[in-house]
């Protein structure tokens, strides 16, 4: 009975540290743009100088703090859905998860550049 009960403990601690990564956006902007190719999504850290268009808010969770490319690459394919050409990351940290580890979380808006 005692090893079962340290396999199920095993298994829920082991399933505590795996986390859900999502990346949630909401449209804020009026009209369609069309849809970008998520490679050529830049991601901001500062506000461009160029004039845009705030196409939605994005939020950011459950990423490990050493996927930041992961991260930012997620947050590319979802903003080229909305037409972004960029977005800008305006928050951003980390969340102690146990045991030395880390999930990143971030906030932003997906822009639209005008021509």
């Amino acid at each position: 009975m005692m090893k079962l009960l340290k396999l199920v403990l095993c298994i829920t601690f082991m399933a505590s540290l795996t986390a859900c990564a999502t990346v949630d956006i909401t449209k804020t902007a009026e009209g369609y743009y069309e849809p970008t190719s998520p490679a050529s999504v830049k991601i901001l850290k500062t506000k461009p100088n160029e004039a845009f268009i705030e196409l939605g808010t994005v939020t950011v969770t459950g990423f490990a703090s050493t996927d930041t490319a992961k991260m930012h690459n997620a947050i590319r394919s979802k903003a080229s859905a909305l037409g972004a050409n960029a977005v800008i990351i305006t928050d951003e940290g980390l969340i102690p998860k146990g045991f030395g580890t880390y999930e990143s979380w971030a906030s932003g808006v997906a822009i639209f550049f005008k021509k």
